[in-house]
C-alpha cells in the first residue's frame, strides 16, 4: 500500500509529473494536428490526421488518469503501448539518413524510457494510492 507518509506524496508528484506533462503532450497534439499530420504521413502512418487527434486523446486521458488514479492500470498500459508502437513506429533512426539519426534516436529513446515508467506505474496500479481517487477495476 502506498497510502500516506513519504511514499504516497512521492508517488503523487511522479503521477502529476509524468501524468501531468504526458497530458500537456496529448493537447499538442489538437494544437498542431496539421504539423504531426503531415510528419505522421512523411513517416507512412495510415490515417495520419485521426492518429495524431487518437493519439493525443490517449494521452489526455491516461495522463490525467494517473494523475487522479482512476484506471490507472488501464491507463498506465495504454500509455506503455502506445510509447513503444510510437517509438517504433514515428523515430525509426535506423532507417532514417545519417543527419536525421541523432534526432530520431533521441525520440525514440525518450519513448522507450517513458514506456519503462509507466510499466511503473502499471506494476503499482493494484496497490491503494494515497491521495488518488481510488477507482480501478
Amino acid at each position: 500500500m502506498v497510502e500516506s507518509g513519504i511514499a504516497a506524496v512521492a508517488l503523487l508528484v511522479g503521477r502529476v509529473l509524468f501524468g501531468g506533462l504526458l497530458a500537456v503532450q496529448g493537447l499538442n497534439h489538437f494544437t498542431g494536428t496539421e504539423e504531426m499530420a503531415g510528419y505522421a504521413q512523411a513517416k507512412g502512418l495510415p490515417a495520419p490526421r485521426f492518429s495524431v487527434l487518437a493519439s493525443g486523446g490517449l494521452l489526455v486521458a491516461g495522463g490525467l488518469a494517473l494523475v487522479v488514479g482512476v484506471l490507472p492500470g488501464v491507463a498506465a498500459g495504454a500509455i506503455a503501448l502506445f510509447l513503444v508502437v510510437s517509438g517504433v513506429a514515428m523515430h525509426d533512426f535506423w532507417a532514417v539518413p545519417e543527419d536525421q539519426q541523432q534526432d530520431e534516436m533521441v525520440q525514440f529513446m525518450k519513448n522507450i524510457e517513458l514506456a519503462g515508467a509507466a510499466l511503473v506505474f502499471l506494476a503499482v496500479s493494484t496497490l491503494e494510492w494515497g491521495y488518488a481517487l481510488g477507482v480501478g477495476l
